[in-house]
């Protein structure tokens, strides 16, 4: 689509987003000229990712046999996983990039897993469902009737992706009509938009449905919305886009985020019964109450969304 026909700046900072970086071809990835190299030893195994020229190679040896092959695809920014297919079958791989070591580690969610076999050691097969939702998430256009178009997807996060009958809109305008225009989450409420964003980012029905629950859930920020008190289902100014444009290249600074809470909870404002006032400071409310949380295993602080008032020392709410 021609977004950026009419929504210039909008598109125009949209194309250096997270999101628009979701997924990529490795001969496109900045990571792979910046660190041409990697290795790690995980047990008896070792990993080694290695770029020559436009050609990206994952191999895992036991120091007797090798199985090297050419990636496909990188999931993530800071953080990359990576995706490939090995004799007609889907892998995402045992070890992945975390930005915070320079190097690979094991890979988020695969902590507990023992592999004896080379094959085993490769990574973790994934089903069709799991690839589709993968992609479905981290690409554009991919989705077909369950299963993943390769050949038809963009990489990252587009306009059409969110804002859902865009083509249409766009026959439209060309016409001079604004019939068709897509949904402004803008005007919308927590709930909806919390439902719009879970898609990806996790519902808080989704993730009750999970057989487990922990410090790895801090990743679903629309879940961990849900359980604040603060959380009104009807109201625009605690939905994911009140603090975030998610057309931005970086995430929300702490003057913007103390400016939202501040409408509610300041002197002399009584917008609901709830909002009461902070007795500590009116600054860098998210310090306090939105503590830093790090993911077990992922070499990283996540920002929890739980709204609350939060202790020192106190164990991971949930």
């Amino acid at each position: 689509m021609k977004c950026g026909a009419c929504h210039i700046a909008e598109a125009k900072r949209q194309t250096h987003s997270v999101m628009a970086h979701a997924l990529a071809v490795p001969e496109n990835s900045p990571l792979f000229a910046k660190m041409p190299l990697m290795r790690v030893q995980k047990g008896a195994f070792t990993y080694t990712v290695e770029t020559k020229g436009s050609q990206t190679t994952y191999s895992v040896t036991d120091g007797k046999k090798t199985i090297s092959i050419p990636l496909h695809w990188t999931f993530g920014v800071d953080n990359q996983t990576f995706v490939f297919e090995y004799e007609g079958r889907w892998y995402e791989g045992l070890v992945s990039y975390f930005a915070e070591v320079k190097g690979l580690d094991t890979t988020i969610g695969d902590g507990g897993l023992r592999p004896t076999a080379l094959i085993e050691a490769l990574g973790r097969e994934t089903v069709q469902a799991e690839r589709a939702a993968c992609f479905g998430c981290h690409s554009s256009g991919s989705e077909a009737n369950g299963t993943v178009d390769l050949k038809a997807l963009t990489p990252g996060v587009t306009c059409d992706h969110c804002h859902e009958g865009g083509l249409q809109h766009q026959a439209a305008a060309l016409k001079g009509s604004r019939q068709g225009m897509p949904e402004d989450l803008r005007k919308a409420n927590s709930d909806r938009t919390s439902a719009f964003c879970g898609q990806c980012h996790r519902t808080w029905e989704t993730v009750m449905r999970m057989t487990q629950l922990g410090p790895f859930d801090v990743r679903f920020q629309p879940f961990r919305l849900a359980n604040s008190k603060c959380y009104d289902g009807g109201d625009q100014r605690i939905s994911c886009v009140a603090c975030h444009d998610v057309h931005a290249a970086s995430r929300p600074v702490p003057e913007t985020v103390t400016a939202k809470c501040l409408a509610c909870h300041s002197a002399g404002i009584s917008l609901t019964s709830k909002a009461q006032k902070c007795p500590v400071s009116n600054t860098n409310c998210a310090s306090c109450h939105m503590p830093k949380v790090a993911l077990p295993g992922g070499h990283k602080l996540f920002t929890d969304h739980y709204i609350r008032v939060a202790r020192s020392g106190e164990p991971y709410p949930y």
